[in-house]
């Protein structure tokens, strides 16, 4: 008997380790959302404005991963038109996860 509330508890720790894992789609949805207008958010076309790079081009810069702490604590650049940014912890991985999905893979 005592089996079963052990069981419950690791039961609910999976579920929220699963909840706490990264989503691509839902990141690419974050992206489409808040970074499409100016930004090209896909594996093709160009940026609506000229001077916002490609998502998919931005590993090229730096790893992407680099960008999760400026996600969490408010993204801003020193260029006219960027608004900033703060997301979650959740929402940020979500986005690294999809811009992850951008990277080139080299032959």
């Amino acid at each position: 008997m005592r089996l079963l509330p052990i069981l419950g508890l690791l039961t609910i720790l999976a579920g929220a380790a699963h909840a706490q894992t990264p989503s691509a789609s839902k990141g690419q949805k974050i992206a489409q959302t808040y970074c499409a207008s100016c930004h090209a958010v896909g594996r093709t076309g160009k940026s609506p404005n000229p001077k916002s790079p490609p998502f998919r081009t931005l590993h090229d810069r730096y790893p992407v991963e680099d960008i999760q702490e400026a996600l969490v604590e408010g993204i801003s650049t020193g260029h006219h038109g960027m608004p900033e940014f703060t997301f979650d912890e959740a929402s940020s991985n979500d986005l690294i996860a999809y811009l992850k999905t951008l990277e080139r893979r080299k032959k």
